[in-house]
């Protein structure tokens, strides 16, 4: 009966939004070079806002329907966006639609799933015993690696031995939170390998170690995250040793299994970094254009993991306690997050222009740069986020400017808003499940290997507004 409810209740939703939508754009036209961000209005951010109180709320009040049906409610959000705007626009909406998925979604899912596979064919053995002080080490050692490897990288590597050296713990979600605050999100900040926007600002001339004058915002971020995790842990610890909640189990030596996929890794890795260094020239897929070099990069991460697959004994992977769930999760859900997130990213890129100009108008100082980023990308897509703002400074101090001109003149003579805006992209990722590629996927294992994770809400309001936003207000007092 409650399933049932559920899906008259999201029907009706879908009705009432075809309705508005259809409404709303019979007044605006259907011509083929409209620019949908100066005509769309907030009420295009209604499917957005839907998926995402799915999967807040669902899991919580329909547990067994959000597992079997996620994917279709997934796709339901994204059809009533959809379809109302194709009708309405069709080819410059179509267009809009293919673009994001063939050169945002397709690159993601593809790296997402290399990592993810590879990963998965790497297993420590033995007892390695998740102390207070074994934690803390491993995510120092993980918040180093994401600025080498990727956030993604880093992540997918180190979440399973983590989750498996504190298996014999009875208190672990804060654990895992933590791993998401620092290894999947503030620990990419010093590299354009680390996080997409950095990259993205690479591409856009940004010096590939200029990002290093991060360093002083990452340090204080991650050294008051780290003391504050220790003191917790420590809690927890001595409070289970005490109550002798802890099961120690036999100890074994460590060992390292399924090393050779760190070559695949480092393919994968050096892929990227690669693909932003040659131009090969473009190629129109179905009307939106991307570099063959791209293609090179998600073919050859493909062919990684395969190898991977293919050299890596189904043991060790089922020793890893491996499957293919947390990926087909993050897949279904992405998906439709990425459809639905199209009408809000281009109320953003649209500027004064769109919906969103009011919001856009107001940013002027280097902490307005820090939190409009951050909060944005708390929820969507942080690498258009982060050129946005990129774009708003490069105009607000040198309008009619060439870019490579522009963006020399801003790291020279005005850095600090290059650094409000790159540290807000990357920093606040962590504050919600979605806001950067890792997290759902760390939460999806962490849930699959038995470690109760926090709901959507439950995330923000136990941890993230708790010990994040603290955090980065003491960040925008010393830097902005």
């Amino acid at each position: 009966m409650r399933q049932r409810s559920v899906i008259l209740f999201l029907l009706a939703f879908f009705a009432l939004s075809s309705l508005v939508f259809a409404a709303e754009d019979s007044h605006q036209g259907t011509h083929e070079h409209v620019n949908l961000g100066e005509i769309l209005s907030l009420y295009s951010t209604i499917p957005f806002i839907g998926i995402l109180l799915s999967i807040a709320l669902l899991p919580l009040f329909t547990p067994e329907f959000w597992h079997h049906h996620f994917g279709k409610v997934s796709a339901f959000w994204a059809t009533a966006i959809a379809i109302p705007l194709i009708v309405a626009h069709k080819g410059v909406a179509l267009h809009s639609f293919l673009d994001i998925l063939i050169a945002d979604y397709i690159p993601f899912i593809i790296l997402l799933w290399g990592l993810f596979t590879i990963s998965g064919g790497i297993l420590l053995r033995g007892s390695l015993r998740g102390t207070p002080i074994v934690n803390t080490i491993m995510i120092i050692i993980g918040t180093i690696l994401a600025s080498w490897m990727g956030t993604t990288g880093a992540a997918m590597l180190l979440i399973r031995p983590f989750l498996r050296a504190n298996s014999y713990r009875k208190n672990r979600a804060f654990m895992v939170v933590f791993f998401i605050f620092l290894v999947a999100n503030i620990g990419g900040a010093l590299t354009p390998v680390g996080d997409p926007p950095l990259f993205l600002g690479f591409l856009h001339g940004v010096p590939f170690f200029w990002t290093f004058h991060i360093l002083p915002h990452m340090l204080v971020a991650a050294l008051i995250l780290l003391a504050i995790y220790f003191v917790v842990d420590t809690y927890y610890y001595r409070r289970e040793v005490h109550s002798n909640e802890m099961d120690e189990g036999d100890k074994k030596p460590l060992s390292l299994v399924g090393g050779y996929n760190f070559i695949f890794l480092a393919g994968v890795i050096g892929s990227v970094i690669w693909s932003g260094l040659v131009n090969w020239g473009e190629v129109n897929t179905f009307g939106v254009v991307r570099s063959i070099q791209e293609w090179a990069r998600d073919g050859f991460i493909i062919l990684m993991g395969i190898l991977s697959l293919v050299f890596t004994a189904s043991q060790i992977r089922e020793d890893n306690e491996f499957t293919w769930f947390p990926i087909k999760e993050v897949a279904y859900l992405f998906a439709g997050i990425f459809i639905t997130m199209t009408p809000c990213l281009l109320l953003l890129l649209a500027g004064s222009k769109g919906a969103l100009g009011f919001i856009i108008g107001t940013v002027k100082e280097p902490f307005h740069y820090f939190w409009v980023t951050g909060v944005l990308s708390s929820f969507l897509d942080n690498a258009p986020t982060y050129l946005t703002f990129f774009t708003s400074a490069l105009g607000n101090f040198y309008p009619s400017t060439p870019e490579p001109i522009a963006v020399s003149r801003l790291i020279s003579e005005n850095p600090t808003y290059l650094m409000a805006v790159s540290a807000g992209a990357v920093f606040f990722g962590a504050n919600t499940y979605i806001g950067n590629a890792p997290n759902f996927m760390v939460r999806s294992i962490a849930e699959e290997a038995g470690t109760p994770m926090p709901s959507f809400f439950g995330y923000m309001l136990k941890y993230s507004i708790v010990f994040l936003v603290p955090v980065f207000i003491i960040v925008t007092i010393i830097f902005f």
